[in-house]
């Protein structure tokens, strides 16, 4: 009988896994992350024939591509996106921006203190953490071996 049930168990858990096509997500991921690449290009082209020079033109494409991201995820739009683009949406700034929105829009209903305050920063807050701490290290192995 165990093996009968074991066998049936299997064949529920084969019927309900979605079953996915890596090329199609690679292709996906590849479109979505290209698109985002010509809008900031775009952007960044307008700034600097506006008179800006490149440094600030990136730094209004990085501000425009951060507000959208988080108008989309608190529009709840940009779980779709992800959800055809994968890592091509998730992996650039705007990603970056939506992992800071998106608890901040799920928690709201709970107060500004306890809700959002409390877990805005509950997934990028570790990437933050690591990056300066381990960019900290690294200017500390570059400033010794200068010495």
């Amino acid at each position: 009988m165990k093996e009968e049930e074991k066998q049936i168990y299997q064949d529920y858990i084969n019927q309900i896994t979605p079953v996915h096509n890596f090329w199609l997500q690679l292709c996906n991921a590849f479109v979505c992350g290209g698109i985002i690449c010509v809008i900031g290009q775009l952007i960044i082209n307008i700034a600097v024939s506006l008179g800006q020079d490149m440094d600030t033109a990136g730094t209004i494409c990085s501000i425009i591509l951060i507000l959208t991201s988080a108008l989309l995820t608190g529009f709840n739009l940009y779980p779709s996106i992800v959800k055809w683009g994968g890592a091509g949406v998730l992996v650039p700034i705007t990603g970056f921006a939506n992992s800071v929105a998106a608890p901040a829009v799920e928690n709201q209903v709970q107060g500004q203190v306890f809700g959002i305050g409390a877990t805005i920063f509950t997934i990028a807050g570790p990437v933050i953490l690591y990056g300066i701490l381990s960019s900290w290290v690294l200017g500390l192995i570059y400033w010794f071996t200068l010495l």
